[in-house]
This record gives C-alpha cells, structure tokens and sequence, in this order.
C-alpha cells in the first residue's frame, strides 16, 4: 500500500502536526490503495504563513520568469505523466486509458491554453486616449486558497494552481481525500521545476478541516473551489467574515435539447457523453430534452447505447465505464435510481444494484429512464452518476422552459441542423456554456456557470483574471516609462 503521510509546504515534504491516517480507498476493489494524513489547523497555518512569506519576491519576479518556471512544471509531466494517470485511475476509478487519453492530459492543455493567453496579458496598459496619464495594472490578489474535486482532480489543480502561479499569487492546495495521490505528484513537479518555496504547497484534508481553516484564515485573500453546491454556499458564508474574494465551480443539470432534424447520432453521442466518467462530470448533459416526432425512437437509441457500454475494473484497459468514487457515492445513485421508479419514471435500460457479474467494487449500471416528468426527483437533483432522464418536449419554447427551470446553469446542449434556431437558443438558454451539435469548446474558452452552478470562469484569460486585482493609476509619467 502506497503510504503518502507527508505534507508539501515551503518547499519541502514535512510531517504532520498531529498524526491523523486517512485511507485511500480503491473504487474499483473496495480495497485500501494508500494512507495519507488530514491536515491539523497547525499545517494549514504552515503552509499559509510559508505562502505569505513567498508572496513580495514571487509577486515582484518579471512575468517572464514565472513563463519560464511553469513550462518547467510542462517538462516534468511529460516525463512522469504515466505516473500521474496511474494514480488517477487507481485512487478515483477512470479507466486507465481514459486517465492517459483524457484525464492526466487536462494538465498540459490547460497549462497551454494558460501560456498562450499570458503571453497577451498587458500587466499595466492606458486606461485610452482621453486619459493620457492614467494607467490600468493588474496585480495578484496575494495568497489564495485552491479546493479541488476528485471526479476530474488534475483538471481543476490545472485551471487553479497554473493560473495562480502565473499571475504571481502564491497559493495553499487543499484536494479531495477521495483522490490526493495526483496533486502529491503535481506537487513533485512544481518541486523538481524549481519553484521557489512557499509558491506552491499541499496540505491534505477534509472539507471541515482544513478547507474551512482556509475559507476563513484571514491571511488567504481568495478562495477558488470546486465542489458541490451545498459546500460552496458553506465556503462563501465562511469567508464573509474576512471578505474574502470566493470563486465557485459547482454543480450541474444540463439539458440536451435534441430537435427532429439533428443528427443521425445525437442521442448516442448524448447517452455516451452522459455516462463518460461513470456521469461524474458537473458539465453532464443529463436531461435529454426530445421533440415528440423522433421520441419514440430516440429512448430505443438511448437504451441500446446505454445498455452497450461496459462496465469494468479501472485498471482493465479499454473503452469501458470504471466505478464510481465510493460507497456513499453508490449509494446516493442507487437512492436516485429507486426514486425514478417510485415517481413513475420509465426504466428502459439499467437500474438498481450492481452490473452482472460483478459482487464487489462500486460499480452502477448505465441506467437511461424515459418518459420523466419536470419537477421529478430524478430531473431536478444533480445525481452525479451514470443516470439519463429523457423528457418529450412539442415546441422550441417548451423546451427553452424545462432545460432554464433548474436552480443551475452550467452547461447545455443543442442539436439541430438549422444554424438560426441554434444561434436563437444559445441566447436564450440560461447557463455559463452552450454546446452545439458535438463540437467542443475551444481552447482558451472559460468554464463556468450562473445560478446555482456558481459564477467562476476558468481557463484562458478569464482564468487567469480571477487571480489578479484590477489598480486604477492617475499621474503617471509616461516619460519616465
């Protein structure tokens, strides 16, 4: 078993001030895989005062080196990305191919995405020409606190601690106990790339611990966390207190709204995006909103598709769903899953218990209900799992108003050929993205929602504008520039 105690703060991996083991559970075997320690209040002051200390020269270094130490960080995944998807896969459940093809890789395409907008970064500009002597810099915000998920850990350590960094901000990681063998390693690479100490350190924790005691030590300026609804109404109540700037990136109910003219594979791409990460993805289209004509046919297309896709151990390598995160993750799917049936809801592939075959490990049957009805259990909560509603819907209008009565607003989707209603819906659907017949974002476009969903914008130069204070500058002598 891998045994990971040791925290990373001001440039070294130290002990624990109170020793307090947390295993880390295989999903996929239901089996210990790792021990780590959760933080005491003693390590997150640590690692804060070591981020203070390291803020005046990190701030005041020239944009062009913190470029320089980040591409280092680029240097050292390229040479030990396969570690890194290896610990992903074993200690969340993403299938190890999916964690080399998709997982790890969130690492260097956000840190590039990242480079190219700081390149266009004007660190102090004229406010315009009918202000001549007024000048507009951009500064970090100053030590800042970084929350992070477990469905997709690499990727949200990418859109915070790069963004952070460039910016000239010093930063405290707290990841998920769920999955905290990625961000030791991302630890590494900020070490091994020569990161100056206190820039950059990882404490261990739990949300209660040591992400409440950087939601409200007061020498954290922001907090960036991404997580659940419920904890990020939580951090914001707590970091009033010392008004802190909070950034959030929280839940998801995202509609796929499906038109008769679509494509002849949207509803597979909608079911096999739905169930990609076993459904453990805030940006899932897990509402398939249908129009009458092709309902019929479209739940027949979801049932097969779903009932296609296999289910298998993490480390099995192939193009296969793994487990969800844990136990009490499986069992809230199973609690929603019963729900649907309760409520009326069509079972049409899936459902309760554990795929065939299988007796241990916290695998869910790719599960597609149709026929549900707005304001049912299952069409309202955010089940984070690998669950389809399907829903019929008459006009563009009534589909407008099912896919915005949802309390979030991260991602939804259309599908239809005519390019004038997609551009009409794109305006008019209430959420932070719209994707459009299977084309993906581009790079350097920000990720966020409105609502419920939380309002941060990460990636690109949005990204990186969370992490900078905006100082307004009159007098100045552009002589002496």
């Amino acid at each position: 078993m891998i045994e990971r105690r040791e925290f990373y703060i001001n440039g070294q991996w130290v002990a624990p001030a109170k020793a307090r083991d947390c295993l880390v559970i295989d999903p996929s075997t239901e089996e210990p895989c790792a021990v780590i320690s959760l933080g005491d209040k003693a390590d997150t002051d640590a690692a804060v005062a070591a981020a203070k200390a390291a803020l005046p020269g990190w701030a005041a270094t020239p944009p062009a080196e913190r470029r320089a130490a980040v591409v280092r960080i680029l240097e050292q995944y390229e040479a030990r990305k396969e570690d890194l998807a290896k610990a992903i896969s074993l200690e969340m459940g993403a299938p190890i191919d999916m964690a080399r093809d998709s997982q790890a890789p969130c690492l260097p395409w956000h840190l590039n995405n990242f480079l190219a907008a700081f390149d266009k970064m004007e660190w102090i500009r004229p406010l315009g020409p009918h202000a001549p002597n007024d000048r507009i810099a951009l500064e970090p915000i100053g030590v800042v606190g970084l929350i992070t998920p477990w469905n997709w850990p690499m990727n949200q350590i990418a859109l915070k601690a790069i963004p952070a960094i460039l910016a000239g901000c010093t930063c405290v990681l707290k990841p998920s106990e769920e999955s905290p063998l990625n961000a030791m390693i991302f630890a590494e690479f900020c070490h091994d790339a020569g990161l100056p100490p206190g820039v950059f350190n990882l404490v261990n924790g739990d949300g209660a611990g040591v992400g409440s005691q950087l939601s409200t030590h007061p020498d954290v300026e922001m907090i960036s966390f991404t997580g659940s609804t419920r904890a990020g109404k939580a951090i914001s109540v707590a970091a009033a207190e010392t008004l802190k700037r909070v950034t959030l990136e929280l839940g998801g109910k995202g509609a796929n709204l499906i038109f008769a003219d679509a494509d002849d594979r949207a509803v597979e791409r909608g079911v096999r995006h739905m169930m990609n990460n076993s459904g453990q993805s805030c940006n899932a289209p897990s509402r398939m909103l249908v129009e009458r004509g092709i309902y019929d046919r479209a739940v027949e297309i979801a049932a097969e598709v779903a009932s296609s896709i296999r289910v298998a151990p993490a480390s099995e390598p192939g193009n296969h769903i793994g487990p969800v995160v844990n136990k009490r993750q499986w069992d809230q799917i199973q609690g929603f899953i019963q729900k649907g049936i309760d409520e009326g809801a069509r079972l049409v592939a899936g459902g309760l218990g554990l795929p065939e075959g299988m007796n241990k490990g916290y695998y869910v049957r790719p599960t597609v209900f149709a026929d549900v009805k707005p304001g049912m259990t299952i069409e309202r909560e955010e089940i984070f799992g690998p669950v389809l509603s399907m829903i019929p819907f008459d006009t563009e209008d009534e589909a407008v108003r099912i896919a915005n009565d949802t309390p979030y607003g991260l991602t939804n989707y259309v599908q239809s050929q005519d390019g004038a209603r997609r551009n009409r819906l794109a305006r008019v659907l209430k959420s932070g993205m719209v994707e459009m017949n299977g084309k993906s974002r581009a790079a350097g476009s920000p990720f966020g929602g409105v609502k419920a969903s939380g309002r941060a914008r990460e990636g690109g130069h949005w990204g990186l504008e969370e992490f900078l204070e905006v100082k307004a500058i009159s007098g100045w002598d552009s002589a002496a520039e």
